[in-house]
Formats: C-alpha cells, sequence, structure tokens
C-alpha cells in the first residue's frame, strides 16, 4: 500500500490524503538542517495564529513539513530509543529547549504494547517510521448520567511512510502489531493540560494526565 497522509478529527473522522511529491520536498540547493525545520515550523504556526487559521487548515502544511525533514535530514529517523527491561516503550527528546512549547521525539514499542485511551490537549503529526500501529478511534458522545462517555469511531493500520495528524481533542489508542517494534516520529503542539485526558469505555470517565 503507498504511504498517505491522514488527518484524525476531535469526532474521530479519518480522512486520507495523497502525500506530496517528493522532489517538491527536496533541498538539492542549501542544505536543510533542523534547525531549519523549527524555523520554519515557528513560521507556521505564527502565521497560523496571526491569521486565525484553525487545526484543519494548517495541519496539512504540518504534515508537508515533517516529510520534508525525514527527506532531508537523514539522521532524524535513525534516532531510535533503546527500551529497557522493565519498558515496553521509550521516548528521545530531538528537541530540548528550555521554554519552547514544541515537543519532537522518536518512540519506540515493542510489538504488542498498547497505550491508554487518551487525546493530546494539543495538535500532533505521527510519522511511522518502522513496524505497524493500529489506531482506534474514538468519539465522545456526552449522555446526563455519563459526560464522558465515548464511542469507537474506526481504527486503522499505518506503516512505514504513513504519517498522521491529530487535532487536539481527538481521542485514539495505539497498539504495535506484528513482529518488530515500532518506531515514530512525533510533534506535538503546546499541551493545553485542561484538555489532556485519558479515557476508561468501562466506567465511562476521564481523567487528566
Amino acid at each position: 500500500m503507498p504511504q498517505r497522509d491522514w488527518l484524525v478529527q476531535d469526532n474521530g473522522k479519518c480522512s486520507s490524503f495523497a502525500p506530496p511529491r517528493q522532489w517538491d520536498l527536496l533541498t538539492p540547493t542549501t542544505s536543510y538542517r533542523l534547525h531549519r525545520f523549527l524555523t520554519e515550523l515557528d513560521d507556521i504556526l505564527n502565521h497560523a495564529q496571526m491569521t486565525g487559521q484553525t487545526e484543519l487548515e494548517y495541519l496539512p502544511t504540518l504534515r508537508h513539513l515533517v516529510r520534508k525533514l525525514l527527506l532531508n535530514v537523514y539522521w532524524v529517523s535513525q534516532e531510535i530509543p533503546e527500551t529497557s527491561p522493565n519498558s515496553e516503550t521509550d521516548i528521545k527528546l530531538l528537541c530540548n529547549e528550555p521554554g519552547y512549547p514544541i515537543t519532537l521525539q522518536t518512540e519506540i514499542m515493542l510489538p504488542g504494547t498498547s497505550t491508554t485511551i487518551h487525546n493530546h490537549g494539543t495538535w500532533g503529526v505521527v510519522a511511522t517510521l518502522q513496524g505497524k500501529q493500529k489506531n482506534t478511534f474514538w468519539k465522545c458522545i456526552p449522555t446526563p448520567e455519563h459526560p464522558q462517555h465515548i464511542e469507537k469511531v474506526d481504527e486503522k493500520v499505518f506503516q512505514l511512510g504513513d504519517i498522521i495528524s491529530l487535532t487536539t481533542e481527538a481521542i485514539h489508542c495505539v497498539e504495535a502489531i506484528g513482529s518488530e517494534p515500532t518506531v515514530t516520529l512525533n510533534l506535538y503542539g503546546d499541551t493545553n493540560a485542561s484538555k489532556r485526558f485519558k479515557f476508561n469505555p468501562l466506567t465511562h470517565q476521564a481523567y487528566h494526565f
């Protein structure tokens, strides 16, 4: 299956898009480095704030920017975290500037590992670098008795070359499937802690991270 771009919205809807052409993302005449990526990221987000763009409007640009980074800066995809004997997942921060609100990291999950059902409290862009991950998407359908009630909407399997973007209140859980660990590059905005939750579909409750 060819690589695709994906958008996951607050309502759990997952839409597929053709990615940009690789030759449109190459920078053959100027060295492209991580600091250039971060500068372009700041420019995109500042422009979105000044012009009142919604996440749905600027997330496609961020997906393309992540593809540009991976295509031109080879070492990023080689920054694979090592799991410890007591952990099935681990992360490696690629940018750790004090006060900088953006998170850029690689993450590894061993086969069979899964996450809680959660949102991120901010937008996110996740590129699959190795292995396969099954994402299950949910939406919140409040009831008078259970205001944090969620229902499953869809599930997709993402693999090498796929890039998904998620809106602030998009709800999902992730499972590493197949025989090899999964590795992803994860880019997140400035987390709004008041909107960051993990969900329990059995008790119909949500908890702050």
